[in-house]
């Protein structure tokens, strides 16, 4: 049996996200892990498009997870708040078949399961897509218990 622990949603205006990333003094790099960017620029290489399409999915991505943690929270306790977040510690990265995932950093994978103490272990599933001006996720996080 499973459980929906948490669902969160996002949509990011491509073209706002590219003039940010393309700034000379933006800091949106940085938000993002180094194998983030590695795949980004190989989709962008594959694709023919901008990395920054792929960049912003990503970024959908790393927003929805924050807010299906935060609904999944039990005692609704955010442990950091905007401004803190670790956001290269949340990485939303494709399989070896091109699926996304999503990989926490060992001290967000800590703290999610100290957050959802009670029903972990906690599974992630996450759908990235882009169609023209419009990127979007969807993340969920599940609990599957054996009874």
């Amino acid at each position: 049996m499973s459980e929906i622990l948490g669902l969160g949603h996002d949509v990011v205006d491509v073209d706002a996200f590219s003039q940010q990333w393309h700034e000379p003094s933006s800091t949106m790099r940085k938000l993002f892990s180094v194998r983030e960017l590695r795949q980004c620029t190989m989709r962008a290489a594959l694709k023919h498009d901008e990395e920054a399409l792929h960049a912003a999915a990503r970024w959908a991505g790393k927003e929805s997870v924050i807010k299906a943690w935060s609904e999944a929270i039990a005692d609704g306790t955010v442990p950091f708040t905007i401004d803190s977040v670790p956001w290269n510690e949340i990485e939303i990265l494709d399989d070896s078949r091109g699926r996304p995932q999503v990989i926490l950093g060992e001290s967000l994978a800590q703290s999610l399961t100290r957050s959802i103490a009670a029903r972990s272990p906690a599974t992630w599933h996450i759908s990235l897509s882009h169609d023209g001006s419009i990127a979007s996720a969807v993340a969920i996080l599940v609990h599957s218990s054996d009874h």
